[in-house]
């Protein structure tokens, strides 16, 4: 995913170096490269970000349900 971001920035970034003056050069590369490539990462990266917060759903669940073990032997800490 990220080696498809990569090559349409470059292209993006060619196509704005070839512009005329820098203002429709960072024009071209913000609306063509930058706003497109975020987009499209952030909507890619979805499936990513709600695994991790079940996950971390499920192990919070898993703490507060599960007692803390008392040590087996009570001079382990001294």
């Amino acid at each position: 995913m990220y080696i498809v971001a990569i090559g349409w920035l470059y292209v993006a970034m060619m196509m704005a170096i070839a512009e005329t003056n820098i203002v429709a050069g960072a024009a071209t590369f913000v609306f063509y490269g930058l706003v497109p490539v975020s987009i499209l990462m952030y909507i890619m990266g979805t499936p990513g970000r709600r695994r991790r917060r079940k996950a971390a759903e499920a192990r919070e669940q898993a703490a507060t349900t599960q007692p803390k073990a008392a040590p087996s032997d009570p001079d382990a800490g001294a």
